[in-house]
């Protein structure tokens, strides 16, 4: 097995089933797949369409900055490129594709969400095909429309949603609303990917090494390192190199004990200024230590600093 896929073995054969009823039974069949940044939905995701095989396969995402309406769709189409074959009056396409140069909507919401779902269809054509939608929590209010009325279509589609947990939404209601009705939908599959196991780090790092299996205390000092993170994992190995350079990556900095005070501040949330004000010292100073810290930490911000220190404290009380 691929080791991107280790610890997601059961979800990819649950996407593989869902598939396999897809090319049974002609319909829509949405696979929610939500879990913090990091963990691996969006390789699971294309892990998925690789199984499938499929002859369609229709992605997009979201524009995280500055969402605008229709941008899975808008990014379906850019993939694609021009397709005046599409049963969509062009002007309303071009309004879909986000087309900088056409005049503002001349369709009522209803009629273009009508038209999207028609645009949608006719690049499916009737063959069994994989929906990629990316960051359905950082999508337009008329992109969630559009994929929870393909949700119910009678399409033959696998369509497999990731998304971060609802509450960094830009509007958490309208992404509780579409994940609702997502995984609402007959025979939905819906998984939650957390942290990788200690066995599962283990796995991965045998894979990478070439060992039949790494010490167990170089693998748990990973483990507890990365959170279990896939993402952060595999920065990790990329940094650290080879076996002998990640044991000495991972070797305890020396830390005064003002720094660890600073590095606790960091750990709850706190500004230089509140820092300072805690802790009796000058703004300056405070900046001093934080530079220190993210040089021996190995952090490359204060926010990564701050995880670094609650995942010692977590495998300390873990441990």
């Amino acid at each position: 097995m691929p080791v991107p896929m280790v610890g997601r073995a059961a979800e990819l054969e649950e996407l593989r089933h869902a598939w396999e009823r897809v090319r049974g039974g002609g319909r829509c069949v949405p696979a929610v797949l939500t879990g913090l940044p990091g963990t691996g939905k969006s390789t699971l995701a294309a892990a998925a369409a690789q199984v499938a095989g499929a002859e369609v396969v229709l992605s997009g995402s979201a524009r995280l900055h500055s969402p605008a309406p229709y941008d899975w769709l808008a990014a379906v189409l850019a993939t694609h490129g021009p397709r005046p074959d599409l049963p969509v009056p062009p002007d309303a396409l071009a309004w879909l594709a986000q087309d900088p140069d056409v005049p503002r909507e001349r369709y009522a919401p209803d009629a273009l969400l009508r038209l999207a779902v028609t645009a949608v269809r006719a690049l499916v054509a009737g063959r069994p095909a994989v929906l990629l939608v990316e960051d359905l929590h950082a999508l337009d209010p008329a992109s969630l429309s559009l994929i929870a009325e393909l949700a119910g279509a009678d399409l033959p589609a696998l369509l497999v949603v990731t998304s971060r947990p609802p509450d960094t939404a830009a509007d958490p209601a309208l992404a509780v609303r579409a994940l609702e009705r997502l995984a609402g939908a007959p025979g939905a599959v819906r998984r939650h990917l957390g942290p990788l196991s200690a066995g599962h780090v283990a796995q991965i790092l045998g894979y990478a090494y070439g060992d039949d299996g790494p010490p167990r205390e170089l693998s748990d000092a990973v483990w507890r390192r990365t959170g279990g993170n896939p993402y952060r994992l595999t920065e990790l190995l990329a940094v650290a190199g080879g076996r002998d350079d990640l044991a000495e990556h991972l070797r305890e900095p020396e830390l005064t004990a003002r720094e660890r005070e600073v590095l606790g501040c960091l750990a709850e949330g706190r500004s230089n200024k509140q820092i300072a004000g805690a802790l009796g010292i000058s703004v300056r100073t405070v900046t001093v230590h934080v530079s220190n810290l993210l040089r021996k930490t190995g952090a490359a911000s204060r926010t990564e600093a701050a995880l670094w220190a609650v995942q010692r404290d977590t495998g300390a009380r873990t441990g």
